[in-house]
């Protein structure tokens, strides 16, 4: 599966935090139940890996890693079973390594400069992060008007409020959002609610 098809299977990616493997799968449940497919399991927790292992056993679920740093991580990532690699900022042996796994990358920008390093690379899809600090949306639409073919997932700040206007912009394929699942011991029905709600935001 290669990004964009990662990217154009919900509005949202859930930005994901999990401490405990075992509220791997009933997350993972909840949100391909309510509609959302892709998962970003961002590696900031000691169980992050795996929480991708489990959760990469759901039906339906394409299970991303997330905050992956350098080739290490995404090696690691990868052995694990993660179907799509996001990245916080954008480095070119992050960048190169990914491109020779030929796994879907997302890697963040901020900056014109970091979408043209990323161009140059071959890469055309990226994460805008942060988004709200980083200017929002009309920092991303003076971006993306010289950078034509580029497309985006924005991420950080990023609300069920907000969402509409930033999916309203052609270049953004997804957003992540972190609002779906709360910290802590899962509550299911919650999760699948946000989850449904979070899916009729698309076009």
């Amino acid at each position: 599966m290669n990004v964009e098809q990662v990217m154009r299977l919900a509005p949202v990616v859930p930005v994901l935090v999990i401490e405990d493997v075992a509220h791997a799968a009933p997350i993972a449940e909840a949100l391909v139940k309510g509609g959302l497919k892709a998962l970003e399991v961002t590696l900031r927790t000691p169980a992050a890996l795996d929480v991708i292992r489990e959760m990469s056993k759901v039906e339906g679920a394409v299970v991303g890693a997330g905050t992956v740093l350098n080739p290490k991580q995404l090696d690691a990532a990868l052995e694990a079973g993660a179907t799509f690699i996001v990245s916080p900022g954008l480095t070119e042996p992050l960048a190169k390594a990914a491109i020779a796994a030929g796994t879907a990358f997302l890697p963040g920008t901020a900056t014109a400069a970091d979408i043209m390093r990323g161009l140059d690379l071959g890469l055309t899809h990226f994460k805008f992060f942060p988004a709200e600090t980083s200017g929002g949306l009309k920092a991303l639409k003076a971006l993306a008007a010289p950078l034509l073919q580029a497309r985006f997932c924005p991420t950080g700040g990023i609300t069920v409020a907000t969402a509409p206007d930033w999916l309203a912009f052609d270049p953004v394929l997804c957003v992540g959002g972190s609002w779906v699942v709360p910290a802590g011991a899962p509550d299911v029905a919650l999760i699948e609610a946000r989850a449904k709600e979070a899916a009729a935001l698309g076009r």
